[in-house]
């Protein structure tokens, strides 16, 4: 038998589950499940109340482990992408929307992609012993997808395993809910950016508290923007503060989001 580390990178979203789905049913082999949690004040609530209420008893039902991990700093300190937003007066860690579509994006690759990849280099991944880690994009997101050794950290290479098997989201839905699961929310920051319109209404509707922080944290972000770069940028709108620009009569150009929040491994 291999000792091969073979590890998915779960998100808490629709595609990830499935693939928790699939491992339960011996369907993948994928023993180890890794969930970055880039802070519980950053996570969106509905996906942590998942984790704990449905993922993570479904994995050890089934012979799983579901690790919940954190970015831990050179201190020791466990970090909070949200605490971290406010705190760095003088960067921009997320990408807001600006005049040129987005900014740049540091908040996946420093609080999802290293945190993984750190895991795995500690349980016994090596550049000739590489970990194995499955990332769920599904056949709806098949352009994201890049198999292979990842260059910025040669002791992992990565497989699709949904691509594999053929399955698009929509089979993922009826995979978790066959398995007698809650479809599971959109998994990502509650501040993301790359959130559409909709998840945008949904939250003011329905987490009135949620979307006030939101809406002081575009406010926040959108004058360190103004200040650092010169021009006006946002969680929602490049023009408009947040609750300006997430209307039930607006409709805004660009912003039917994605899936999977355009980051999640």
């Amino acid at each position: 038998m291999s000792d091969q580390i073979r590890a998915c990178s779960f998100g808490g979203g629709v595609q990830s589950t499935a693939c928790l789905v699939l491992a339960a049913q011996g369907r993948i082999d994928f023993p180890l499940f890794l969930f970055a949690n880039v802070g519980d004040r950053a996570e969106n609530p509905q996906t942590l109340a998942y984790l704990a209420c449905h993922a993570k008893p479904y994995a050890a039902e089934n012979g799983i482990e579901l690790v919940d991990l954190r970015w831990v700093d050179r201190t020791g300190r466990e970090r909070d992408l949200y605490d971290d937003l406010l705190r760095q007066d003088n960067s921009l860690t997320i990408p807001l929307r600006d005049t040129g579509g987005f900014g740049n994006r540091k908040c996946t690759q420093r609080y999802k992609i290293e945190v993984v990849a750190r895991e795995l280099r500690r349980r016994g991944a090596t550049a000739t012993a590489p970990a194995e880690v499955a990332l769920g994009f599904s056949v709806d997101e098949i352009e994201r997808a890049r198999p292979g050794v990842d260059r910025k950290h040669p002791w992992t290479t990565k497989v699709h395993p949904l691509l594999d098997l053929g399955l698009s989201r929509t089979d993922c839905r009826r995979i978790i809910a066959d398995a007698g699961l809650p479809v599971p929310p959109k998994s990502s920051c509650w501040f993301c950016p790359y959130q559409g319109t909709e998840q945008w209404r949904q939250r003011r509707r329905g987490e009135p508290e949620v979307f006030a922080r939101a809406v002081e944290l575009d406010r926040l972000l959108s004058e360190r923007h103004e200040r650092l770069r010169g021009d006006r940028a946002g969680l929602a709108s490049a023009t408009l503060p947040l609750d300006q620009a997430v209307d039930d009569q607006l409709v805004l150009d660009g912003m039917d989001g994605c899936d999977s929040a355009g980051c999640f491994t």
